[in-house]
């Protein structure tokens, strides 16, 4: 990799006693600007810290022997040095007189984008997002340069500040042959991006900073005449740009569309969701996190779409090895591991996690209590109504077998064996949250693919509620000899049962080992605290001892939680209590 910066350049406009302790200092070479305001003592800039260069304050005359040796100040507060990428910016005070000085030094590193040198090759447009001081700008120049010097087309810059090609109106070396064109003010910049596509017959336009809505327009408007585009975009993430809706555009465009009846409960989404509203304006997005590692989203369009689904896009993440080598990760959504610090099933004990003290009624705050096996009965309704022993045990053989084939065997009416034969099983879900079952496949890792046409699928999941409703749906999976399967309820722990018994994974009557990571929502201390509560109190008080046990007060959407857990396994909840100290009571069978 080949550095250049003109340094001395930046430094014959800078007072003596400022530009002695730079030319002096170790890291002169890693400086990144000299702070000048009025009043304070000067500062130099490393990437690691900041050092003062004198102890004598910047006065009128420090900062006019800087401005009477740089060009002209633009609209922007922007001045150069000609034939240098240098970048001298200013401070007024409200009169328009020049406080403060900022004096940026520009680098022309080359070599910097053979980490994406083969996306560049590709002609497909690529947005940079990054924070200030990352690198877009330099990597910009080199993209253009190569694209104009090694691939031969007709590039042109669109250079707002002449921080990409330099000062004065011969470009810096550092573009190669790509032209540049110059803005004479910020807010024209739109004007002149569509002027270059009219006027110069560009293969390739690259544009710095776009911030506007009418910029953002423009961009769209030279993709779509088949334009290559390179750009940089206010923003770090993909996640910034669709919360942006004047820079949406430039992923496509965020809208809220109203689903019908049907079209809902066949996503198993709410009526009103988000869609992208067109194609987008750049079809590679690279994150830049750091100057040598470098986040890429092949395509945007697919990683716009996974994010409005709620979950997190396959990236593909670059960096730069020690011998200079491009090291290539691809990063697959995946579960996250067990939580840190959970114990396994089986061997934590109860006590270990919190003091339990056998109490006949309300409990000492911080105790979890097994109660009296002769409320057992008694208590099994919310709210004090009395349920019978006979109704407790019809529901948990109600709940036991929730998943209930009602159409006749069609082409999954074979067995799937242990080796993996007539994988993956596409399943059609109707009325059932899609996020939840991508959610239930990804941590299980299961050999299941969803469908949204009933005619490849194998077998229908629906809601049983939905299907006693839906004599089309009977209907449609009967004719097309598609088998149908419901479950009860549309939460995890019935859709992991479900999807287990189709692909013959599990014992009916046998609940699995409770995975929390199903269970919990942000993966918070408070949610694995509580889930980890109620495992431990069914697993070695309900089942083994035969005993009711009473939880810690939770939250609403926590107890939510814990009422899930519990039905993994067959068991029964309740919750009691006034809020704040409304808990959960769960119930042997």
């Amino acid at each position: 990799m080949q550095i250049t910066d003109d340094l001395n350049r930046l430094l014959d406009i800078v007072p003596d006693d400022i530009r002695r302790p730079i030319e002096q200092h170790p890291q002169r070479d890693n400086l990144i600007e000299i702070v000048m305001d009025l009043g304070r003592h000067p500062e130099a800039r490393f990437p690691s810290s900041a050092e003062p260069l004198s102890q004598i304050p910047i006065s009128k005359a420090d900062l006019n022997y800087c401005i009477e040796r740089v060009g002209h100040f633009g609209g922007d507060n922007r001045a150069g040095i000609e034939q240098t990428l240098h970048r001298i910016s200013a401070l007024r005070n409200r009169s328009g007189e020049i406080i403060g000085l900022t004096l940026r030094v520009g680098r022309a590193v080359f070599g910097t984008i053979g980490i994406i040198r083969d996306l560049v090759e590709t002609g497909r447009s690529i947005l940079m997002l990054g924070r200030p001081g990352v690198g877009k700008t330099t990597a910009l120049r080199e993209i253009a340069r190569v694209l104009a010097d090694d691939l031969q087309k007709r590039v042109v810059i669109i250079d707002t500040s002449n921080e990409i090609a330099g000062d004065g109106d011969i470009p810096h070396p550092a573009i190669g042959r790509a032209r540049r064109m110059q803005v004479s003010r910020p807010e024209l910049q739109h004007q002149v991006m569509i002027e270059a596509v009219e006027n110069h017959m560009p293969e390739v336009i690259v544009i710095d900073e776009i911030g506007t809505e009418l910029e953002a327009l423009a961009a769209r408007t030279i993709a779509e005449r088949g334009v290559q585009l390179v750009g940089t975009a206010h923003g770090n993430r993909l996640e910034n740009l669709m919360k942006n809706p004047t820079l949406a555009d430039l992923i496509g465009g965020i809208q809220a569309v109203t689903l019908g009846d049907d079209e809902a409960r066949r996503r198993g989404s709410q009526k009103t969701v988000l869609e992208r509203k067109a194609p987008p304006t750049f079809e590679i997005a690279v994150e830049m996190l750091e100057r040598q590692r470098w986040v890429i989203h092949e395509d945007v369009a697919d990683a716009i779409d996974t994010l409005l689904r709620g979950r997190q896009p396959g990236q593909q993440i670059r960096s730069v090895g020690d011998t200079g080598e491009v090291i290539i990760a691809r990063e697959s959504p995946v579960p996250p591991a067990r939580f840190p610090g959970m114990a396994s099933s089986g061997t934590a004990s109860v006590s270990a996690l919190r003091p339990v003290t056998p109490l006949s009624g309300w409990r000492s705050a911080g105790k979890m209590v097994p109660l009296p096996p002769q409320t057992q009965t008694a208590e099994l309704a919310a709210n004090g109504s009395p349920v019978s022993e006979t109704r407790y045990f019809e529901e948990l053989l109600e709940e036991s077998l929730s998943v209930t084939p009602v159409a006749t065997p069609g082409r999954f009416s074979q067995q799937i064996g242990p080796n993996g034969e007539d994988l993956p099983l596409h399943v059609y879900p109707y009325g059932i949250a899609r996020h939840q079952l991508e959610q239930v496949i990804s941590t299980l890792n299961l050999p299941v693919v969803l469908t949204k046409d009933i005619d490849s699928a194998d077998v229908v999941l629906a809601l049983r509620s939905n299907v006693r409703n839906q004599s089309k749906l009977r209907h449609l999976a009967k004719t097309r000899q598609v088998p149908l399967h419901t479950i009860k309820a549309s939460t995890l722990p019935h859709v992991a049962r479900a999807l287990r018994r189709l692909l013959d994974m599990e014992d009916p009557g046998t609940p699995e080992v409770a995975d929390l990571t199903l269970f919990a929502r942000s993966g918070s201390s408070d949610e694995i605290e509580a889930l980890e509560e109620a495992r431990l109190a069914v697993e070695q008080i309900v089942i083994p001892k035969g005993q009711p046990v009473e939880l810690l007060p939770r939250s609403p959407h926590v107890r939510k939680m814990q009422h899930e857990l519990v039905e993994h396994y067959h068991l029964k909840s309740d919750s009691f209590g006034e809020e704040p100290n409304r808990r959960l009571r769960i119930y042997p069978a």
